[in-house]
């Protein structure tokens, strides 16, 4: 189940493909992410980003080619083991995905209550995560009571609550203004700095000028060794 490869790298991809019924999405993608590393996927509407985040989680499988993450080769893992393979990714959805019925507080919990943590851990862990977004103050509030940007703070500290090694953040200031926009983009550079893997599928150039890292640019499903021409800037804090 495990290949030891380049142990600098944690997510290889060797030829992969994604077809559906009516085309392909992925065509031919082969890349190494190196631990700690910030990898920025570009490119246009319908390019096949989101469908690339999707395959390294095992959101959908691959339909062809191999995919490893930390030595784990996805085409060989049973079924059994998904869940804790997937406890690997910390996963922030353009869309929030937070369950109405739940609270702030239930929302980010129920991550650490299916890995079987206890209470009391729980609940510190929760209300380190909220003090880090500075969200401490809604944690009974739920979800259609908050702004897009607190469902957005919200949903990364759901993401990142149990110390994920990869970060996956698909397109996630994409229905943000620009001030909860910077603030998401932050906590995402934050947590990098922490030693965490973080990809970040995006088309928003200012979120490409200001992030350092680097680019790969995805069209009609392709991988296009392309130069893209954005110029990195500092990033800024606020």
């Amino acid at each position: 189940m495990t290949d030891k490869g380049n142990e600098d790298n944690i997510i290889r991809l060797f030829h992969v493909h994604k077809r559906y019924a009516t085309h392909s999405a992925l065509v031919d993608i082969s890349v190494d992410v190196a631990r700690n590393e910030l990898l920025m996927v570009t490119g246009p509407s319908g390019a096949g980003k989101s469908t690339l985040l999707k395959l390294l989680y095992l959101g959908e499988p691959a339909s062809e080619g191999q995919i490893l993450i930390d030595g784990i080769n996805l085409a060989r893992i049973s079924r059994a083991r998904i869940p804790f393979l997937r406890r690997k990714f910390g996963i922030i959805f353009q869309d929030y995905k937070l369950i109405p019925s739940k609270t702030v507080y239930e929302n980010i919990a129920l991550v650490l209550e299916v890995s079987g943590y206890k209470s009391s851990f729980i609940q510190k862990k929760v209300a380190s995560v909220l003090r880090t977004v500075g969200m401490e103050e809604r944690q009974h509030a739920y979800p259609q009571s908050l702004s897009g940007g607190e469902q957005q703070r919200i949903a990364f500290a759901r993401a990142v609550v149990g110390d994920p090694q990869i970060i996956l953040a698909d397109e996630p200031t994409g229905s943000l203004d620009a001030d909860s926009a910077n603030i998401i983009m932050n906590l995402l550079r934050e947590y990098h700095g922490r030693g965490t893997t973080l990809i970040i599928a995006t088309h928003d150039k200012a979120i490409l000028r200001k992030t350092q890292g680097r680019t790969i640019y995805l069209n009609d499903g392709r991988l296009e060794n392309k130069i893209v021409n954005i110029e990195k800037k500092p990033a800024i804090t606020l």
